[in-house]
């Protein structure tokens, strides 16, 4: 008998994944100034390809060059680099898995060092630490621009190679906020009802399977919850669900939270007053949204994916054996261990590396004495995440991880590499927007 995590998944397209792992999206931050895919591309996806995982996703790719999630964002916006996905998408494939390309939008949750302008259902700021400007709401017609242009980066994707795309509506960026009773206060046609707020997403998933056929997979990317009071609550999921049934989707991705209430980074933005919202049976089990895919799965009626936790055998076949998901979501144990899913697959190993757990701060002196404990918790979130960031750019640069690196001085690389980037990233779009050809196009 095949291994659970082993087995052939075929998806309602008709297209199959070779097995039950998915590394899942992760951003990426290599792209040129130009936005546009490289060749640091290629040798990441390249590894992940020859790592074993049936599917691959990749970071988000934008679909408006002037509004990104991340300085690095590759984006699909009159840039060129039609070759560079091309090449992306041989790389990415070379072992026979998936590789879908997740196409966004980052809405209000744009810094400030890259829009100085971004945009939204409503004009709600994002208040989290003032690096965030006031959105601009969208005009309606604007709405349906992007709607085409979602189409179009699909639609592109299929062309270039790409064997699916996936539509992110999680997370608070742009879809995802008009799904939030707390970011879309519109009284049009836009805002309002569940049915209302959902209206971009199911116009998206429509104007997608339009541009790229009923044989290619579709999937989208949903908050369970945003774990906000006021916010998408797990009932409006649950009534977007039901309207997604009624669409062409292939694949749908279950996760949770947004800038405001982080859950997959552990950290809720604020110092004394966290709440963990999973329920004590899902933090036993180790997948950080299971509990609210049970729910989803009395209802849906495309395939699952869960994202988040996912550690261990043990757990993961217990997620597919009890019928909770058919895919599993592997995001951080990726970042260093290539290949851990082949290895999971040959039963090398039984369990993924741990390295959250011990990539603390703490009471480190220089920081216990004169700053708030907030800020050693800042410190250690963003720390993690920028020593998460700096495997990457090693693996990307055909290196091995650096284990020893440590949290403070990938945290201050982190900033710094955000800032160069989008230097460079800016003089760039001041020059397309001027007219300007990207060089080698």
């Amino acid at each position: 008998m095949t291994d659970l995590l082993a087995q052939p998944f075929r998806l309602p397209c008709g297209a199959t994944l070779p097995n039950r792992l998915c590394k899942a999206a992760m951003t990426e931050s290599i792209a040129d100034p130009w936005l546009r895919a490289t060749e640091r591309h290629n040798t990441l996806y390249r590894r992940w390809s020859e790592g074993g995982a049936g599917l691959l996703l990749t970071g988000n790719v934008q679909i408006d060059r002037r509004v990104l999630e991340r300085p690095g964002n590759v984006a699909i916006d009159g840039n060129g680099g039609i070759e560079r996905l091309k090449a992306w998408a041989k790389a990415g494939t070379v072992a026979g898995n998936h590789l879908w390309m997740q196409i966004s939008h980052a809405g209000r949750q744009s810094p400030r060092y890259i829009a100085r302008e971004p945009m939204g259902p409503s004009a709600v700021q994002l208040d989290l630490f003032g690096n965030y400007a006031r959105p601009r709401e969208l005009r309606e017609d604007e709405i349906l621009d992007f709607i085409q242009r979602f189409a179009h980066a699909a639609r592109t994707a299929r062309e270039t190679g790409f064997t699916g795309v996936q539509i992110h509506s999680a997370h608070g960026y742009l879809l995802s906020s008009f799904l939030s009773p707390v970011t879309n206060v519109r009284t049009d046609a836009w805002g309002g009802s569940i049915d209302n707020r959902a209206r971009f997403l199911i116009e998206t998933v429509r104007a997608t399977r339009a541009a790229v056929g009923d044989d290619f997979p579709v999937g989208i990317k949903l908050n369970s919850d945003d774990f906000r009071k006021g916010g998408f609550s797990n009932e409006d999921c649950l009534r977007v669900v039901e309207m997604l049934n009624a669409e062409k989707v292939d694949l749908l991705e279950i996760s949770g939270g947004t800038y405001e209430q982080p859950q997959l980074l552990g950290f809720s933005g604020r110092d004394d007053s966290a709440t963990d919202h999973r329920r004590q049976s899902t933090r036993q089990r180790e997948a950080y949204f299971l509990d609210y895919a049970e729910r989803i799965r009395g209802i849906a009626k495309m395939p699952l994916m869960v994202t988040g936790g996912f550690r261990t055998r043990a757990g993961m076949e217990d997620a597919l054996s009890g019928g909770h998901c058919d895919v599993i979501g592997l995001g951080r144990p990726l970042c260093t261990d290539t290949d851990f899913p082949k290895r999971l697959l040959a039963r090398a190993v039984d369990e993924a590396p741990r390295y959250e757990k011990t990539l603390k701060l703490g009471s480190s002196r220089w920081l216990s004495g004169a700053s708030p404990l907030f800020f050693i918790k800042l410190v250690n979130v963003l720390g993690q995440q920028g020593w998460y960031y700096q495997q990457l750019f090693r693996l990307a640069d055909g290196l091995e991880p650096d284990l020893n690196r440590g949290v403070g001085k990938s945290f201050f690389a982190y900033l710094a590499d955000e800032q160069t980037v989008a230097a460079r990233m800016r003089k760039a779009r001041r020059a397309l927007d001027a007219g300007a050809t990207p060089p080698g196009e």
